[in-house]
């Protein structure tokens, strides 16, 4: 009987490569972002030059058969027989380098490692430009294996040398063909592999890697489920982290990219592992991958084919971009509108998780699914619901809702747990003491800043909502909106107050203009407040004091009794603007009338009608003396016309003949890419239409045989009468007729009004 799980084995680099090559060996990091920086490939290279050991490599059998292949692919692609464990970077390392091979930079762009080696002092180099125009330096010792005669290469680098020096002697030249063979022959080096058998379970490979690892790391569950994917349905591994690596990058066409989060692969992995399995917890779900039986503890083929199944169309689901964009559309819809309002990715992730469940198991509409994942996505945030020991709280939500047999059930469920985490005490004692912090990155923090998206408010003595102001595309010296002590830091040292901690309490912060905050300056509460709160209507005055959470008299307050005070009143805004998403009237309405998205073909093979509309740009003018202002009132205009009918299709970069012109006009002049276009599209729906419009909105961008971009802005009919301000300033209703747009006033306006929201 054998007292070891492993099988102590040597390898040459050489041989390591081949079986790379050959498959035998899995190395999935080839196209994962690689972590290392060049100078630890330069100091690995060395380390092997000078015959130090760097290390052992730890694989993991597989317990595939010669005749294995992969799930899901064609029968010519095989199971490897190993799985590296431990090594994944050195060994990425050094095949990128001896197979000249291009790796993935953290943002997904692509480059090669490449290593520059000086024969006379036999130094290594990370190779730049000035070692590249340094003779002394072979500037990429990739070309040492990579094909042609080894003879010639040292004959061609001697007399590159001897071109920009002056003559070699014959020793001199012995030795640099010494030191350059050296390096040649580190093809031949080494490698102790210790092969952990298949048998050995991933708890105990796991514990083997951390007693071995000098550097401390743990290996997580999603490690060891994201390396069996790269044996069993290497396809399904590429996929998943395509997903990842496209929703950081610029989209050019339909893609993840989002403003709310870059998701990692192993971030999706839990939602496609969740959906799937219905398990919250990773280490449950390798088991079930490897084949296992969860009763009985025996493990199959054909129970492991049956699990991957499942796997395969959990993650065509969770991948799907109609499903993954409809749900960060919830999100917005609950007044988060961009990662800087993310506290936790957990929640939004597992929110999603949620969304998959309801959208697949339970055919939920698509308005009332909005509403519910939007009111669940605002509680699990707000409570911080998936930090900490989140695998349990997901295990344990996900047996609740598995209780449901209908949709109502489902929807149930969710109302009855939210109801009683955000019970009468939650809003009334906990919140406000949960609200007793000075941590910026707070999810009450948030909270506090969606409700008052969702409530319409403006900065403190501002007329202008504060959602308009909240441009994530501007790049101005200074935000529009920023957060201002209501009692100044300075003003507060002054009185005595000295600790960071004190002064720098959320409660003690408002949303203000940037230039209201540079007039208030240090000056004390009742020395700023009246005349700059005086400048506002009375109405408009009433608004404020109840969006910032201002008690009655608050400038004269003792510092330490405004802040308690405040906390409920905070707490208080963060209810309403809950209720606010929780009203009925806050339900997107069905499209009644059919109206479905179309595509640009689509769109181009038809006209414009009472439902399409084309626009040649957004922001710039083809023609001569049309200012912008002209321009983007006329986007509003239309979009404004299909909130207040019927809803429709605006595409911008198509002129009204139908020709393509793309919208690369409009990012030139606003120095834009697409991802901030979008995003200032958006921003300027919710200027001038107003928070609920731009929940009506989705903005997709479409290419054109792959070379022009167009802007699709799909709109929904609105719920509620929407009036448009426009670059006059002026509350104009519009209404789309036929081919127009029309202005509707007096009579006309109050009679469509009451026939269509009666």
């Amino acid at each position: 009987m054998s007292i070891t799980v492993f099988n102590n084995n040597s390898y040459s680099l050489h041989t390591l490569i081949e079986l790379i090559d050959r498959g035998e060996i899995a190395l999935p990091d080839i196209q994962r972002p690689f972590v290392w920086k060049p100078s630890k490939v330069r100091d690995l290279f060395d380390s092997m030059y000078r015959g130090f050991p760097v290390g052992n490599l730890l694989f993991w059998a597989t317990g595939a058969q010669g005749d294995a292949r992969q799930i899901g692919v064609h029968d010519h692609e095989a199971v490897p027989r190993l799985m590296i464990v431990d090594g994944q970077q050195r060994l990425t390392s050094l095949y990128s380098v001896l197979r000249r091979k291009a790796i993935l930079r953290e943002d997904y762009t692509t480059f090669r490692i490449r290593i520059a080696f000086c024969p006379r002092d036999e130094k290594f180099a990370v190779t730049d430009a000035a070692v590249e125009k340094n003779a002394e330096y072979i500037p990429d010792i990739s070309i040492l294996w990579h094909g042609g005669n080894q003879y010639e290469k040292e004959r061609e680098f001697i007399e590159r040398l001897e071109a920009t020096k002056s003559h070699l002697t014959q020793g001199e030249k012995d030795d640099l063909r010494k030191a350059i063979n050296k390096l040649y022959a580190l093809r031949n080096y080494p490698f102790n592999v210790l092969e952990l058998e298949a048998t050995v379970e991933e708890e105990h490979v796991a514990d083997v890697f951390v007693r071995i690892n000098s550097e401390g790391i743990n290996l997580s569950s999603a490690d060891f489920i994201l390396t069996l994917m790269s044996v069993w349905w290497e396809d399904g591994r590429k996929k998943l982290e395509s997903f990842a690596r496209n929703a950081k990058l610029p989209p050019s066409e339909p893609s993840p990219a989002n403003p709310f989060i870059d998701p990692k692969p192993d971030q999706m992995l839990r939602v496609i592992t969740g959906f799937a399995f219905r398990r919250g917890r990773l280490q449950y779900v390798y088991r079930i991958l490897r084949g296992k039986d969860m009763e009985t503890g025996k493990s199959s083929s054909d129970i492991q084919k049956k699990q991957f199944t499942l796997l395969q169309k959990a993650q065509a689901e969770t991948l799907d971009l109609n499903n993954w964009h409809e749900f960060l559309y919830s999100v917005r819809r609950a007044g988060f509108l961009d990662k800087s309002m993310i506290s936790s990715e957990n929640n939004l992730m597992f929110t999603y998780l949620m969304y998959l469940i309801a959208r697949r198991d339970y055919d939920i509409d698509r308005r009332t699914l909005r509403q519910v994942i939007s009111k669940w996505f605002f509680m699990t945030s707000l409570t911080g619901r998936y930090t900490g020991s989140f695998e349990t709280q997901v295990e344990q939500d996900l047996r609740i809702v598995a209780k449901a047999k209908t949709s109502d059930e489902f929807i149930e469920i969710l109302d009855e747990i939210t109801q009683t985490t955000l019970t009468s005490d939650y809003w009334k004692i906990q919140l406000p003491a949960l609200l007793k912090t000075s941590s910026a990155y707070n999810p009450r923090v948030f909270a506090y800043k969606a409700s008052l998206i969702l409530l319409n408010a403006h900065p403190l003595f501002s007329s202008t909502q504060l959602v308009s102001l909240l441009d994530q595309s501007s790049k101005a010296p200074r935000d529009a909106v920023e957060r201002h002590h209501l009692f100044p830091k300075a003003y507060l040292k002054r009185i005595g107050i000295e600790r960071v901690v004190d002064r720098n309490q959320i409660a003690n912060y408002a949303f203000v203009e940037w230039p209201d905050n540079s007039i208030i300056a240090d000056q004390s509460p009742s020395e700023y407040f009246p005349p700059l709160f005086n400048h506002l209507q009375p109405e408009e005055q009433k608004n404020a004091r109840f969006w910032h959470a201002l008690p009655n008299d608050w400038e004269r307050m003792d510092y330490w009794d405004f802040l308690e005070k405040r906390r409920k009143l905070m707490a208080d805004v963060i209810r309403k603007g809950f209720e606010k998403l929780c009203s009925s009237q806050f339900v997107d309405q069905e499209v009644s009338s059919g109206y479905t998205k179309k595509d640009v073909a689509e769109l181009i093979a038809g006209a414009e009608t009472d439902r399409v509309e084309f626009k040649s740009s957004a922001y710039y003018s083809y023609r001569p003396g049309v200012p912008e202002n002209v321009i983007k009132d006329s986007v509003i205009k239309t979009v404004a016309g299909f909130l207040n009918a019927d809803g429709g299709t605006l595409a911008i970069g198509i002129g009204d003949d139908g020709e393509i012109l793309g919208i690369q006009p409009d990012l030139d002049q606003k120095n834009m890419d697409t991802d901030r276009y979008v995003n200032s599209l958006t921003n300027m729906f919710a200027s001038s239409l107003g928070p609920l419009a731009v929940t009506m909105v989705s903005i997709q961008l479409q290419s054109v045989d792959g070379s022009e971009v167009v802007a699709l802005i799909n709109v929904n009919p609105s719920p509620d009468p929407i009036y448009a301000r426009v670059s006059k300033g002026n509350q104009i209703f519009f209404v789309r007729v036929n081919n127009s747009t029309r202005v509707l006033e007096a009579g006309d306006l109050v009679a469509y009004v009451k026939d269509r929201w009666p």
